[in-house]
């Protein structure tokens, strides 16, 4: 710190990153002024998971890096500094006992987020960290030194400004690019923002399929323009009034660049554990036992029963076809469907429908081991801003958490 001087740090966000810069520069000292347009704070947090709050991943570093999706190097010194292990001990610490479900997601024992927001927001408030419920208008800087904000109320005279104000997904909940417009005024690089973990419309109207959940089906996407495969995974998704949703399509979505109607296309295997020549003997077995039956009567032991119309329409094979009287070649065309049923992508969803923002500050404008611009002193950036994201699983919020410990840490020091 600057002599005995205490310094004084505005952040502009009460969402995870920032609450946990404003703790964090707490922590080591400093004065800290909150500014959060909202009347509550964690509006966002507040909703993730389903209202249950995904807060990390129980997994080490190498794991965590692997799960992110863009610019992972960017946070080799984040996650050094703050891990999952200590977000968990951190929550603990504050009296919210966690648990570790399927794939290592870690939610609150109670299954409430509110409870995630209210500790941070208690531990805030304990360290004496100042709520102002002001919407920031402008960071000021003059011979590139910050030395304060505008909000729609007044000016503040500060030594550093920690810039949180999340992505441009959940609009509703405060995130609506006001970070983004800062950072562009002043000449700061940000990337093109797209919507991630986001559902996916289809060209084909699958409405009557609308709420039918698959599980242990594999999901890839197409990029059509080279014939590439971006992602290809095991798990679940399921079928809404507009297209595809679930774990299996939000991950995909994250793939997906320069998106167009008809530049991609997602092929489900119904049937990943057996390859074409296995199916086909399935099918035979099932077709044997049921020689009598219509077609359409006949894939109960194999489908879903609400996707079964849907198949047999898409085989071209005519419903009332007795089992015994379908032919090699039509068997064919229905084993090719099971094992790549395809969708062609009209588009994603809006991005106010996005879980997370894709793109933001360029990694190439922030020092990665303190989170400080470096071409403006004392204008650090922490969370879903920064060109970086991941997975579904915690890993998002693991980034918010780590990245809001180095901003607020190295705020408070002045370096």
């Amino acid at each position: 710190m600057d002599g005995y001087e205490q310094r004084k740090i505005g952040i502009i966000g009460a969402g995870p990153a920032g609450m946990m810069s404003a703790i964090y520069a707490s922590y080591n000292g400093a004065s800290v002024i909150v500014f959060e347009r909202n009347q509550s704070v964690g509006r966002k947090l507040a909703i993730t998971g389903k209202g249950r709050c995904n807060v990390t991943n129980n997994c080490d570093n190498a794991e965590l890096l692997k799960n992110i999706i863009a610019n992972p190097k960017f946070l080799y010194a984040s996650f050094s500094a703050f891990n999952t292990q200590d977000t968990i001990a951190f929550f603990e610490g504050l009296g919210v006992p966690l648990k570790t479900e399927r794939g290592r997601r870690v939610f609150p024992v109670s299954d409430k987020a509110q409870d995630i927001v209210n500790a941070l927001k208690g531990e805030m408030l304990r360290l004496g960290c100042t709520i102002k419920n002001e919407r920031v208008t402008e960071i000021l800087v003059k011979d590139g030194k910050v030395y304060g904000v505008k909000t729609s109320l007044a000016e503040y005279q500060l030594d550093a400004v920690i810039c949180a104000t999340g992505g441009i997904s959940y609009p509703t909940t405060g995130s609506d690019g006001d970070g983004f417009k800062f950072a562009r005024a002043l000449g700061l690089k940000v990337t093109e923002l797209t919507p991630s973990l986001v559902p996916l419309e289809t060209t084909e109207n699958v409405s009557e399929l609308m709420g039918l959940s698959l599980k242990n089906v594999t999901l890839s996407a197409i990029d059509n323009d080279n014939g590439k495969c971006v992602f290809s995974e095991l798990g679940e998704m399921l079928f809404t009034h507009f297209g595809l949703s679930g774990p299996l399509v939000l991950s995909a979505s994250s793939h997906m660049r320069n998106m167009r109607t008809g530049k991609y296309t997602i092929k489900i295997d119904f049937k990943p554990a057996l390859d074409i020549q296995e199916l086909d003997k399935r099918i035979l077995g099932d077709f044997s036992k049921q020689k009598n039956k219509d077609f359409q009567n006949s894939l109960g032991a194999l489908l879903p029963s609400k996707i079964i119309p849907y198949i047999v329409r898409r085989s071209g094979i005519p419903p009332n076809t007795k089992v015994n009287e379908i032919t090699k070649e039509q068997r064919k065309v229905l084993v090719a469907l099971l094992k790549e049923l395809t969708f062609e992508i009209k588009g994603f969803r809006p991005i106010r429908e996005a879980i997370i923002t894709s793109g933001g500050i360029d990694v190439g404008e922030i020092n990665p081991s303190t989170m400080q611009a470096k071409r403006i002193s004392g204008l650090y950036f922490a969370g879903e801003m920064i060109d970086t994201h991941a997975y579904t699983g915690g890993y998002n919020l693991q980034i918010a958490f780590s990245t809001g410990v180095l901003a607020g840490t190295h705020s408070a020091w002045g370096d």
